[in-house]
């Protein structure tokens, strides 16, 4: 069974899930989620990036957004929904929130999982990306395994149960 270990912070859209659960053919797929709440830090480079993607509307609702400790039982339910559509597509999913240092955790499921890959689905973050502090710039020099960089898709609403913008 091939294993990726996918590092995502929005729930995965169907068009993410049929993506992911097709990249390796008819072979069988096993899924650990990591779930990244949203971070008070990274609030001015979000908006930045909605303001280069013309979506002014989200760059002004970034204020709005539920962040640092608020932002876990919305990112607890986006787990959850994504590990069951991965889970409805044949796949084996488990997953968890990431709580601290998103690298180092990275790290160690892969080498607790004997992962084969990491791939790391988001939005586009063009600052962090222009200056490879983006999560695959970065994990390409701690994992060990191909990192595998993808866009997520931007959903058409969000799931019931998260708060418009953050899905």
């Amino acid at each position: 069974m091939f294993t990726s270990v996918l590092m995502i912070e929005q729930p995965l859209t169907p068009a993410d899930v049929d993506f992911v659960a097709s990249l390796h053919g008819d072979d069988a797929v096993s899924f650990v989620v990591l779930m990244q709440p949203r971070g008070d830090q990274d609030r001015l480079l979000r908006a930045i990036d909605d303001v280069a993607l013309g979506e002014l509307d989200r760059a002004v609702q970034e204020a709005e957004e539920p962040q640092g400790h608020t932002a876990g039982q919305p990112a607890e339910r986006a787990l959850t929904h994504s590990l069951e559509a991965l889970r409805a597509t044949g796949s084996e999913a488990v997953g968890q929130l990431v709580e601290r240092h998103p690298l180092d955790l990275l790290r160690s499921v892969v080498e607790e999982t004997g992962a084969d890959e990491v791939i790391v689905l988001t939005a586009p973050h063009f600052v962090e990306e222009f200056f490879h502090r983006d999560w695959a710039s970065r994990a390409r020099h701690k994992v060990g395994v191909p990192v595998l960089k993808l866009f997520s898709h931007a959903p058409d609403e969000p799931y019931e149960g998260t708060p418009q913008g953050e899905g």
